[in-house]
């Protein structure tokens, strides 16, 4: 290869990277014209502004002429030309442009604004950032799947939106001593979420706080204290099961596994259960279920299909004080009672409504007493087989009545 000359793999190292798209980032600097003879500057560079405020700025061509005069520039926003009558020529080289009530940048990374020769050239760039300071986050809550670590989410301020790239940090620490820590996994839940996922101690408590910082300030949220003992939640409550109860028309029974993850620690669990009619989006929810995994619901509508979920709550972890968090639902199952030829009651719970005929004092005080029966056991262990085979016998023989009726008149 002759001396002095490059091969094609060295010049093509030493050519110039693609323009990229202008909205795609915000142009920085002042381009040089192909000559590298002539440059401009935009002032102010880079500026922050709040919304409503407004901007002079001013693009100066520097070099020796032949050049670009101020005559011949213009501006453009974000790829859109502004109006000519936002802009006037100072002098034979520079051209003022000035912006009132400004709006918020389109874009976190800021807003391009681009000075241009006659051609369409770009001659410098600059970032203008529009927008407002972040306001003081709120709302924190925390939770721990396993007592090792802590999932932490809250909510960005009352307007949320500041128009401008706003970085939140989680910071924690031990409340009496300790250094600040910062958490480092952020949107595990969501936008505004961080996870810590080890290395937190117990039986100590911890002050949690947020910072949110954007070019226009910083602000930061009341501090949280914590143990993570009282925080404790656990995944919904797995296999969970709905069936019939025999024949019995106004009657499910629901069943399911308590979560796995807690079983090697000492704690308490009590469960909710919630279920709604298929065309309904009401959901009923039954709250005395106890810390029992299996339940009956009762005065249900017959021949009707309901959805049913079901939730836990561990509390007294290690003699923890505090009401323990709720886990979400679980998902919905369904399951449908069986028909019956009579209206049947119109809600259920873990406790009997009634709903069978009554025709006197011996029949009236069979019922009371079955009622307080169910209502004081029907989430417990204890065996149903007399009382269902009681209710069973009860609707068979209104169903013979129904029908012996009308051949008698």
């Amino acid at each position: 290869m002759p001396a002095g000359r490059l091969g094609p793999a060295a010049q093509s190292a030493r050519r110039p990277p693609p323009l990229l798209p202008l909205l795609l980032f915000c142009v920085l600097g002042a381009p040089r014209d192909g000559s590298g003879a002539h440059t401009a500057v935009i002032s102010p560079q880079d500026p922050t502004l709040l919304i409503g405020s407004s901007l002079q700025a001013t693009c100066s061509v520097h070099g020796d002429p032949p050049g670009p005069t101020a005559e011949g520039l213009y501006w453009t926003l974000n790829g859109h030309r502004l109006p000519p009558e936002l802009s006037r020529v100072l002098n034979a080289s520079t051209l003022a442009l000035a912006l009132a009530n400004l709006n918020g940048s389109r874009q976190q990374s800021g807003d391009n604004l681009v000075c241009h020769a006659r051609d369409g050239s770009i001659l410098a760039g600059s970032c203008l950032y529009v927008g407002l300071p972040p306001e003081k986050p709120f709302n924190i809550s925390c939770w721990s799947k396993n007592m090792k670590d802590l999932t932490c989410r809250w909510t960005p301020g009352a307007h949320g939106e500041t128009f401008l790239h706003t970085n939140y940090s989680l910071k924690y620490k031990l409340r009496w001593y300790g250094q600040d820590n910062t958490c480092e996994e952020y949107h595990t839940v969501g936008p505004h979420s961080c996870h810590i996922p080890k290395d937190l101690a117990l039986f100590t408590p911890y002050e949690i706080w947020v910072e949110a910082t954007n070019r226009l300030g910083s602000a930061r949220s009341d501090v949280l204290t914590l143990d993570i003992l009282d925080v404790v939640t656990t995944d919904p409550p797995p296999d969970v099961h709905v069936s019939r109860v025999g024949g019995l028309e106004d009657q499910l029974s629901v069943r399911w596994v308590s979560p796995p993850a807690l079983k090697d620690f000492l704690f308490q669990a009590k469960y909710q259960i919630r279920y709604r009619v298929e065309d309904s989006v009401d959901w009923k929810v039954v709250d005395d279920v106890s810390n029992q995994t299996s339940c009956r619901l009762a005065g249900l509508k017959p021949g009707t299909v309901y959805f049913v979920q079901v939730r836990c709550n561990p509390f007294g972890i290690y003699g923890s004080k505090k009401a323990g968090i709720w886990s979400e639902w679980s998902h919905p199952t369904a399951a449908s009672t069986p028909r019956s030829e009579r209206p049947g009651p119109g809600g259920g719970a873990c406790e009997q409504r009634g709903g069978e005929p009554s025709s006197g004092p011996v029949r009236r005080e069979l019922k009371q007493f079955l009622g307080w029966l169910k209502k004081h056991a029907y989430c417990s262990n204890l065996s149903f087989r007399l009382y269902d085979q009681w209710r069973a016998w009860m609707q068979k023989s209104h169903k013979t009545r129904n029908q012996v009726l009308p051949d008698k008149l």
